[in-house]
């Protein structure tokens, strides 16, 4: 062979081995790439989760802080109409004791007009 021949078949072996190489680091690259895109995805799904999570814990938090802000209004109205009941019942005590303190010597009794005459029946009731 000529060395014209060999220098072509020389030129031919080294763009198929140059071709080889350029696709293998290609496929390569391509696979590292599809390697960091899918870890890339993966993070960013878990930052999306801890997010979510996150929200939900602090929307957990500000509904269990209204109820009980909620409930905490709700026992002091209750103890306040208890507290106004009780002075309305002491209120209604003392002045019934000091009712039947005056009136300890119920008198009852009736009467009746008979001609020129009054008839009395008198009772009188100590409590």
């Amino acid at each position: 062979m000529d060395t014209q021949n060999l220098e072509n078949a020389a030129v031919k072996i080294q763009s198929w081995w140059r071709g080889n190489m350029v696709r293998r680091t290609l496929l390569h690259t391509a696979l590292r790439a599809w390697v960091i895109q899918c870890w890339w995805r993966s993070m960013q799904a878990k930052m999306l989760e801890q997010r979510r999570r996150l929200a939900l814990r602090l929307y957990t938090c500000q509904e269990w802080a209204v109820v009980k802000v909620q409930a905490q209004v709700r026992m002091w109205r209750a103890h306040r109409r208890f507290l106004q009941a009780r002075q309305a019942a002491c209120i209604i005590q003392s002045h019934w004791r000091w009712h039947t303190s005056q009136t300890r010597g119920l008198i009852r009794g009736r009467y009746e007009v008979k001609a020129s005459r009054l008839e009395l029946d008198i009772e009188i009731l100590l409590t």
